[in-house]
């Protein structure tokens, strides 16, 4: 066994690699770049080494800084991660010639499917059912409209080298292909450095499914199940489980003997994910396989006990699989949500700036459920436009689906993350979508439940009332708190107040004290326009950021932050500004006027912090609606800006090259 590996990775998969060589006792060296000299993966390694600037392209993609830093530390083998040089067969055959191990597969099997387009290839030829589609060289824009034409619209345009969603468009008509495929091309060559795209028939409605895959050099294949990876977004993941509720057993059986078989025909050594578009009739074909560990691997470690970091590890180093697969058996329910830096208000467009909270939920077992958190970052970490806006991968296993996705909801409640805009609102309003709880999704989810993007959750009268009672504890324990600080000239000490009218949004409800006295931990009764009562029990104290309790019979956690003259509670997806008045003061705040917002349909605004890699107009020029104005750059992913109606440029504002903050005036409209 080595007595020392080298991570070739950042963030939250270095992290992750790190704890489980510290638990089988192996030293551990990250290597980090001028973004990450603080970074908590530096921190945990027992050794770390500085590669280069903060670029990917200038550091962690450089294969020879790699090799330096393992001969500097006497690193014997290199975990790759995923992403970055995790599916480079020179990469691993560069560290053979040092006679350094890689942590993964042989260049054998990863050229033969870490290439999407060479895998599809070997596949065809091994009768794996696949996707028609058109697998060899597209040599620009003209070309790929006729491909696209004869496979039939829509289609897949799509890296060779890609993953995480990078690199990849859907057109669904001629007018689309052009741009689709400059994109695509343009993002794969920035981000792995190869900018070979292919096309493929999109299967309309599809379900992504995904088959785990474990061997040695032994001989030795087996298949720990699968993972439906179905939420996505951009075709980037965004919520995955194990096991699929969509399959049944013989479903699962086949694709996981095929997978297996794909395996074996490629002498593939390590783990592996073999993926799935599944049909509604459950027909599946074979999509690619990645000869790396998946960014969703904890789901199937909790439903398997098996801890696939390790399994890599032992592969690597020689030893035989202690496993059959008989022993492997799915046991409970496993969920994930990917927590990103993007702010799902402005069609989740990179957020970045330090984390001045950050705070998961406790991890381990509570009762019937298991809560694991992930994560490459701390509170005080800085989220740079450089890498891959993921903050953390929180996980929970419950022994149903249900149960564990209402574990999911309540720890989505009690994450706080303050000083960047992050997807945890919607990631809770997933928790409660009926089609996902009752698992009737494909790849198209996203894009057919929110066409216009995604808003705060509406509350319903219900859930209104628990929000106002929640509004109205909090404010009764604000206000005694300022009656006792001494000096007061005019405390609102004296009988409780009955009566309260609660704003939520535009909304006045009143709120009737029925029992009940302020003290910590408190308990209340009361009614909410005149309802049942409702008893509001909770510990919660002035300066807490989770309330946690009951609202009659409904187990609440809720985040509580103030804002000027209240607090904003954020729950199940909802975030709405509360102000609990006296009768008198809400009938005064009726009277207020309302701020006016100022006009900015004149002017293109950066829609999140970003470099603007080109400006397709110029002062003067007339645009008619839908032409592209401008492309910014952010977090490694390329974002279009079109005009939304006819116009006249009448100032650039902005060059390529630079780099804007969110809202900076890119240009002026006449």
């Amino acid at each position: 066994m080595f007595t020392k590996i080298l991570i070739a990775n950042r963030g939250e998969i270095a992290c992750r690699v790190i704890k489980t060589a510290r638990k089988m006792g192996i030293a551990t060296v990250a290597v980090y770049s001028d973004a990450d000299r603080d970074a908590v993966h530096v921190e945990m390694a027992d050794e770390a080494v500085h590669i280069g600037p903060s670029p990917a392209a200038q550091s962690y993609l450089i294969p020879e800084k790699i090799i330096a830093a393992c001969k500097e530390t006497g690193a014997q083998a290199v975990h790759p991660g995923y992403g970055f040089l995790s599916e480079r067969a020179a990469f691993c055959e560069a560290l053979e010639a040092e006679g350094i191990t890689f942590i993964g597969p042989k260049p054998k099997a990863i050229r033969a499917m870490g290439d999407k387009i060479e895998s599809k290839k070997f596949a065809n030829a091994a009768k794996v059912s696949t996707v028609p589609g058109w697998l060899g060289v597209i040599e620009n824009a003209d070309h790929a409209e006729k491909i696209a034409g004869e496979i039939g619209y829509p289609v897949m345009i799509k890296a060779s080298a890609g993953g995480g969603g990078k690199g990849m468009r859907i057109a669904w008509s001629q007018s689309e292909v052009r741009d689709g495929f400059d994109r695509a091309r343009s993002e794969a060559k920035s981000s792995f450095g190869d900018d070979r795209v292919f096309i493929e028939k999109f299967v309309v409605d599809p379900r992504h499914i995904e088959i785990q895959v474990l061997a040695d050099a032994h001989g030795n294949a087996l298949y720990l199940g699968e993972r439906e990876c179905s939420i996505q977004r951009r075709n980037q993941k965004v919520a995955e489980e194990a096991p699929s509720p969509f399959l049944d057993a013989e479903t699962r059986k086949a694709m996981g003997e095929q997978s297996v078989a794909l395996a074996r025909a490629v002498d593939y050594q390590s783990v592996g994910t073999v993926e799935f578009i599944v049909d509604k009739d459950k027909n599946f074909y074979f999509l690619e396989m990645n000869t790396r560990l998946q960014v969703e691997h904890p789901v199937t470690e909790l439903v398997t006990g098996i801890d696939l970091v390790e399994q890599m590890i032992r592969v690597a180093a020689g030893e035989k699989l202690a496993l059959k697969q008989s022993d492997i058996k799915l046991n409970g329910w496993a969920v994930e949500s990917r927590l990103y830096a993007e702010d799902p208000y402005r069609n989740f467009l990179p957020s970045i700036g330090r984390l001045t909270r950050y705070r998961p939920p406790d991890e381990g077992q509570f009762g019937d459920v298991v809560i694991r958190n992930d994560t490459g970052v701390t509170e005080g970490s800085e989220i740079s436009m450089f890498y891959d806006p993921m903050l953390a991968k929180l996980c929970t296993w419950a022994p149903t689906r249900l149960e564990a996705i209402d574990a999911m909801s309540e720890a989505l409640d009690s994450f706080v993350v303050d000083g960047i805009e992050h997807n945890i609102p919607f990631l809770a309003a997933l928790m409660q979508h009926p089609r996902w709880r009752e698992g009737q999704i494909s790849t198209a989810f996203i894009s057919e439940e929110y066409p216009d993007g995604f808003a705060p959750v509406v509350p319903n009268n219900d859930e209104k009332a628990v929000l106002a009672s929640i509004a109205t504890a909090v404010e009764l324990l604000r206000r005694d708190r300022l009656d006792r600080l001494g000096g007061r000239l005019a405390p609102h000490s004296g009988a409780l107040k009955r009566d309260w009218v609660v704003k939520i949004g535009d909304d006045y409800l009143l709120a009737s004290i029925l029992e009940g006295m302020i003290s910590i931990p408190m308990e209340i009764d009361l009614s909410i326009e005149g309802g049942k009562a409702l008893t509001v029990a909770s510990d919660w104290r002035p300066g807490d950021l989770i309330w946690r309790g009951k609202v009659g019979k409904r187990k609440v956690t809720a985040q509580i932050r103030p804002v000027a003259n209240g607090f904003r509670i954020a729950w199940k997806g909802m975030s709405v500004t509360a102000r609990a008045m006296l009768p008198r003061t809400a009938e005064l705040e009726r009277l207020m006027p309302e701020k006016i917002a100022p006009d900015t349909s004149k002017l293109l605004l950066c829609p999140m912090p970003g470099l603007v890699v080109s400006i397709s107009v110029a002062e003067g020029q007339e645009v008619k609606a839908g032409e592209t104005l401008a492309v910014v750059e952010a977090m490694k992913m390329e974002n279009v800006l079109r005009a939304e109606r006819d116009l006249v440029i009448s100032k650039l504002n902005a060059r390529p090259g630079d780099s804007l903050a969110v809202d900076a005036v890119i240009m002026e409209f006449a």
